[in-house]
């Protein structure tokens, strides 16, 4: 009675992919929609900052609301993008780092087109920022896409199975 021995292969090997997992680059993600669209987030946040920032206001708390905001905003925006872009998530699997994206998104969305209004309620006859509310409308719609595609990541991937 013989015994057959049948290796069923997993995984790759790295020596026959170009760009293999010890990479530690993602330039998938860096190439992808989410991956462009936080580069256009965190553009948008800084020019609204640099916006109301360089200009001359008189309500003090309204427009150090905003700065705090965006600049915040931006700072959180890019960690998540190195955190992806470097692969971190595989090594803090502590997190669940779509759940937190998304959490990241609703919650400075939400705080983003509070700072926006406020901003745009204030800023009569300030050019600058006028501009400087602009952008933070428009990074708020950038953002709410980002949400959106951060939802998507978090349930709706992660409910279908792969018989759907």
């Amino acid at each position: 009675m013989s015994h057959d021995v049948t290796v069923i292969r997993t995984t790759t090997s790295s020596s026959n992919v170009p760009h293999a997992s010890s990479d530690t680059l993602d330039r998938g993600y860096a190439s992808s929609f989410t991956g462009m669209l936080k580069p256009v987030q965190m553009l948008a946040l800084l020019l609204a900052f640099i916006c109301v920032r360089s200009s001359v206001w008189t309500d003090n708390s309204a427009f150090c609301y905003f700065e705090v905001i965006t600049i915040t905003f931006m700072i959180l925006i890019l960690i998540f993008y190195l955190v992806n872009v470097f692969r971190i998530y595989r090594m803090l699997t502590c997190i669940s780092w779509p759940l937190a994206e998304l959490l990241h998104y609703a919650i400075g969305t939400i705080l983003l087109l509070i700072a926006s209004i406020v901003a745009a309620v204030k800023s009569y006859g300030l050019s600058g920022l006028i501009a400087g509310s602009t952008f933070g409308f428009i990074a708020t719609f950038l953002c709410t896409v980002g949400m959106f595609l951060s939802y998507k990541v978090s349930f709706i991937t992660q409910s279908s199975g792969p018989y759907i």
